[in-house]
């Protein structure tokens, strides 16, 4: 079993900041990558951060690992109304040496942005 849980989001005005953070738990051997998607009302789920950072967020969005934490972090700057979404942490384990990764989604995360 494996647990992936999001913390922080939260209402912040345009031009704020907001941390949010992840954290992987469980049973398996190594994590593969983790990373950050987001979910609009009305959109479908899109890619934040990763091995790459979306063009979208681009200067103004930072993603960090703690490898011996098994955690994530996003750190979100100048914040836009159009950033408002849930977010989502994913995590690709190895759940033993040799099978192949697997995906576990958190819960989300609302992140609201006021004009």
């Amino acid at each position: 079993q494996v647990q992936v849980m999001e913390f922080g989001g939260g209402l912040v005005q345009a031009g704020g900041s907001l941390p949010l953070s992840c954290a992987a738990s469980g049973n398996f051997f190594s994590i593969y990558g983790m990373g950050w998607y987001r979910q609009a009302p009305g959109n479908q789920r899109e890619f934040v951060a990763g091995a790459e950072i979306a063009e979208s967020v681009k200067g103004r969005f930072t993603m960090s690992r703690d490898y011996a934490k098994n955690m994530v972090y996003l750190q979100m700057n100048d914040l836009k109304p159009e950033d408002t979404a849930v977010y989502y942490c994913v995590v690709e384990v190895l759940l033993d040496r040799e099978g192949s990764p697997k995906e576990y989604w958190g819960q989300g995360t609302q992140v609201t942005v006021s004009s």
